[in-house]
Parts: structure tokens; C-alpha cells; sequence
């Protein structure tokens, strides 16, 4: 393979900030036993060995050893050439994403997690999240992964109907499902439920017996994402009948109050949480707190103190793994223009039901109130927002037109 070519943007420079972000570290496995009709993340099924030719080292619902150590020693190797960004820096909050990180065998993800305690200082009170899926649950490795470190799981659950699981094209069904949340409830104090609506065919009573069978559950966090089509996916290609607007309308304000009533707290757009279990690795990417992303596709964003910058690495898990143990893991680096932060930050910290302090925005970005005082006027204006000298919060109707809100801060 010819050396491939790091893309780099300078834009424009930021004003100096004085005191960094905290830092988060996002780990991504891009292999899941097969991939989902609606799923635009970089995901690659493990029979393709991370290209469109079948690996013959890949099992069922499972990832080889030697495939496990290539990919760890990949990301060993990206982590390496990353330090200079971080270094010195605290990690507050570790996540493995993917795909589906619970294909993993614990051996895999004790080498992985060994390398990085080896260069990176992580908090010894950081959260450290692992996403899973129903259909590779094992109770003895999932207690191993708890041994390991790993101390808040994520269950992509997104139904308990084994109709709309069959049309989401999921590997589990309703019985793997309860009994993945029964091994969670044994092994961890904290985990999150994935679920959505608006699903194919569902009716608003369908909704809201998924929602209720989760909260019997008693997680100490829901995730309840409405269900869009994105580009790319085979739902985008091959449309299925979903419920219009206003049923969907209907759907997330019967989920609001079915959740408050249980207690959960909504404190994100799609994220609900009992007293003082938020996702605290969501809230920092929320609150435009930096993050370091490695491994296949991942994405990144690091603040220096006159410049913040992004990172994309390469998608290809085999490109991925060959470049990154060349040491040229990322694909594209380009620098955030100071004239594009003020819709980078908003895009982030108006998904908060709680908004954003303005401190933070000057401490995050560099940028006084005065630079968005307009849009924050016309936002007010429309009855998006609410501000003092403090805060800036968006209203209800903020929260369900936000795509208008932020057209605003472009």
C-alpha cells in the first residue's frame, strides 16, 4: 500500500485559553456481529476482518486472538504517537465504543487497558464505560471486565418487542435482552439502557412498553433516542413506514413523563439519569470538554493553549491497524477558525436541558459573551432561550427545534 497522506487545516487561530478542558479518552472497536439497517457509526461485520474480503480467522460472534492482539498492539501504537498532545494531562473518564466492544475477550481488553494506564494518568476515580450488546453477553466475562476496571456498561437494548428487534435487524431477541440486563444488575452498580422510538410500525402504547419495561429495571441511566435515517445506511437505501411527526411528537413527551415520573432526571436531549449518575464522559463531549479518540474512525478533539484542533483516524480496520503501527494513525487534522467555535460549542452545550454557565463558554473557547450577544438576542427573541448574566438555557421549545437554535450561531 502506498503511504497515505495526513490532510491538515490551519484556519485561523483561537483566542489564548487559559486553562485547558478536562480530557476524556474514547477507545473505538469497530467489529459487531452484524451490522444494523439503521447504523451509520463505523461498524464492520467480523466476518469482513475489517475489509470486504472474509477473514478466515473471525468466529462467530467473536473476535480471534490474533486479531485481538493486532488491534490492540494498533491502538498501542496510535496512543504512542498521540502523548505529545496530552501529555501531562489527566484522564477523567475512559470509553470503549464501537461496534461492539462486549465481542472483546477479557484478555483483550486487559492488555488494552494495561497499555493505557502505562502512558496515560487516569483519574482513580475515572468512569469507565464499555458499550454491549445483548447477544454477547457472558456472565463470567463481563465480571472479568468489572475485575479489569470497567465500572459503567451501556446495553444496546433499543427494544424489548421481538418485532422491533427483527426489524432493526438486531442479533438478540427479548429473552437475551432481560437476561443481559440481569447478568448487568448482578456484576455493576451503574449502566445504562439504550433504547429508541419511533421505530418501524411502532404504535405510541408500544413505546411506552418498552420504556416501561426498562424502568422496572431499575438502571441508573436511559438513553432514549428518537430513530432518524441516516445517509449511508440500508434504512436510507430501503425506507421503512415509521411513525409521522406528530405521533413521534407524542411518543418523546409520553417518554419525558414516564421517565420524571420515575425519577430520572432529562438533563440531555436524549439522556436520563437518576439523581447523580449522568454519563460523565457524554457530559464532558456536551460541555466541550476535550477528548481523545483511537482506534478505526475514531474522532478527537484537543485544545492547546492557543489552538484547538480535531483528528479523524482511518475508518479501514486493516488500513487502520497498518498505519497505525507505522505511527501515521491519523487520517485528517484540522484546526477549529475562531469564527466557527461559537457554533462548535453550541452545538454541544444547548443539547443540555441545563444549558451552559457563561464562564464556560469563555473558558472553553476563548470567546467573550459579547462575540455571540445577536444570535443570542435573536434566540430570545423567538422564545429559544432564556439568559441572565450567568446562563443560558433553551427553553422547551429550544430543546424540540434545535436544529433552528443553532442555525442561529453559524
Amino acid at each position: 500500500m502506498a503511504d497515505a497522506t495526513l490532510t491538515i487545516a490551519t484556519p485561523g487561530r483561537v483566542a489564548q485559553l487559559t486553562t485547558l478542558p478536562p480530557l476524556s479518552l474514547y477507545v473505538h472497536i469497530p467489529w459487531c456481529v452484524r451490522k444494523c439497517p439503521y447504523c451509520d457509526f463505523n461498524s464492520h461485520e467480523i466476518r469482513e476482518g475489517g475489509s470486504s474480503a472474509s477473514d478466515p480467522h473471525s468466529r462467530d460472534r467473536g473476535l480471534t486472538a490474533e486479531l485481538e492482539a493486532r488491534y490492540a498492539a494498533a491502538l498501542t501504537a496510535d496512543l504512542e504517537v498521540a502523548l505529545p498532545s496530552v501529555w501531562g494531562r489527566r484522564v477523567h473518564t475512559v470509553f470503549f465504543g464501537g461496534g461492539t466492544p462486549s465481542l472483546l475477550s477479557a484478555r483483550a481488553l486487559d492488555n488494552i487497558l494495561s497499555a493505557i494506564r502505562a502512558r496515560l494518568t487516569i483519574s482513580p476515580d475515572a468512569e469507565i464505560t464499555l458499550e454491549a450488546n445483548p447477544g454477547t453477553f457472558e456472565a463470567q466475562k463481563f465480571a472479568d471486565f468489572r475485575r479489569l476496571g470497567i465500572n459503567r456498561l451501556s446495553i444496546g437494548i433499543q427494544s424489548f418487542n421481538p418485532r422491533h428487534l427483527k426489524a432493526l435487524g438486531r442479533i438478540h431477541d427479548e429473552t437475551e435482552a432481560r437476561r443481559a440486563v440481569e447478568i448487568a444488575q448482578a456484576i455493576f452498580d451503574n449502566f445504562n439502557l439504550d433504547l429508541m422510538y419511533a421505530l418501524p410500525a411502532q404504535t405510541l402504547e408500544e413505546a411506552q412498553a418498552d420504556i416501561a419495561a426498562a424502568v422496572a429495571m431499575a438502571p441508573t441511566h436511559i438513553s432514549a433516542y428518537h430513530l432518524t435515517i441516516e445517509p449511508n445506511t440500508l434504512f436510507h437505501r430501503h425506507p421503512p413506514t415509521v411513525p409521522d411527526d406528530e405521533v413521534s411528537a407524542t411518543m418523546q413527551e409520553e417518554i419525558e413523563g414516564m421517565l420524571a415520573a420515575a425519577g430520572y432526571e432529562h438533563y440531555e436531549t436524549s439522556a436520563f439519569a437518576q439523581p447523580g449518575q449522568e454519563s460523565r464522559h457524554n457530559l464532558n463531549y456536551w460541555r466541550f470538554g476535550d477528548y481523545l479518540g483511537i482506534g478505526a474512525g475514531a474522532h478527537g478533539k484537543i485544545s492547546l493553549p492557543d489552538r484547538i484542533f480535531r483528528q479523524m483516524r482511518y475508518k479501514n480496520p486493516r488500513e487502520y491497524m497498518e498505519q497505525a503501527v507505522a505511527a501515521r494513525p491519523v487520517q485528517q487534522e484540522n484546526d477549529i477558525a475562531a469564527a466557527e467555535l461559537p457554533f462548535e460549542f453550541m452545538m454541544n452545550a444547548l443539547r443540555l436541558t441545563g444549558g451552559f454557565s457563561i464562564s464556560m463558554l469563555t473558558e472553553r473557547t476563548g470567546l467573550s459573551i459579547g462575540a455571540i450577544v445577536k444570535p443570542l438576542e435573536k434566540a430570545e427573541s423567538l422564545g429559544l432561550i432564556t439568559r441572565d448574566h450567568e446562563r443560558v438555557v433553551p427553553t422547551l421549545r429550544g430543546q424540540r427545534f434545535l436544529n433552528e437554535l443553532l442555525q442561529l450561531f453559524l
